[in-house]
């Protein structure tokens, strides 16, 4: 950014329209492509998994990878590419959304920079989205995703759950995991209000205790437990 001198952290306006958010933030956008070149699909899993918790099913064993799609058509635009790759119906399921999501990030380089063409090929950012929601750039997509909150607060919260309590999320943390998200909405998505919430719940306050053990930590046999 021009103008900026010192190594000191200040707050400064941002005027760049290309640029909204933690999605188009260079390093995430780094961290979600190849040392060379970009990557759609990596962009729109990490939107999908960290942000929505939307996680895809892992790819099938036996479809080939993308790079050897590249090698027989290097000089296809990578949009042209993952098409050809996601023509096997066993990818096109997950790939049609993950890549969509991906398109309207490609005018960003392999480190964040922007840009409107990928060597001789002019950039196409536009996408459709199953829900049937079209874009036609990053800003555009950045509205979509900032528009599904519940699935953001739901993933959050899961995801720090996940951290507090040290170990995944159980089907029998479910209760626990609705009524903090609920808690998250219900006082304006504060993160104050989410951190309450988990030191409160069940799962982080109380632990469960093993089968055949007794509340005391001795086995139901008389023997002691390690606690």
């Amino acid at each position: 950014m021009e103008g900026i001198k010192g190594d000191e952290f200040r707050r400064v306006e941002l005027k760049d329209a290309n640029r909204a958010g933690i999605l188009t933030q260079p390093a995430i956008l780094t961290l979600t492509s190849y040392p060379t070149r970009t990557s759609p699909v990596k962009r729109g899993q990490w939107v999908l998994e960290t942000l929505l918790g939307d996680e895809p099913p892992p790819p099938p064993p036996v479809v080939p990878g993308l790079e050897e799609t590249t090698k027989a058509n290097p000089n296809l635009p990578m949009r042209k590419q993952l098409e050809l790759h996601r023509a096997d119906p066993g990818c096109n399921a997950c790939h049609k959304l993950m890549d969509e999501i991906g398109f309207g990030l490609e005018n960003f380089d392999p480190i964040g920079r922007w840009r409107t063409k990928d060597g001789p090929n002019v950039i196409d950012p536009h996408g459709t989205l199953p829900s049937g929601a079209g874009f036609s750039g990053p800003g555009e997509l950045v509205a979509i995703v900032r528009a599904r909150e519940d699935e953001f607060r739901r993933c959050l919260t899961e995801k720090l759950l996940t951290y507090a309590l040290g170990r995944g999320v159980e089907y029998y943390d479910r209760c626990a995991l609705d009524g903090i998200t609920r808690r998250l909405k219900d006082n304006g998505s504060r993160f104050s209000a989410l951190v309450l919430g988990i030191v409160q719940s069940d799962p982080f306050r109380l632990t469960r205790v093993p089968e055949g053990v007794k509340p005391d930590g001795s086995k139901a046999n008389g023997s002691s437990v390690k606690r």
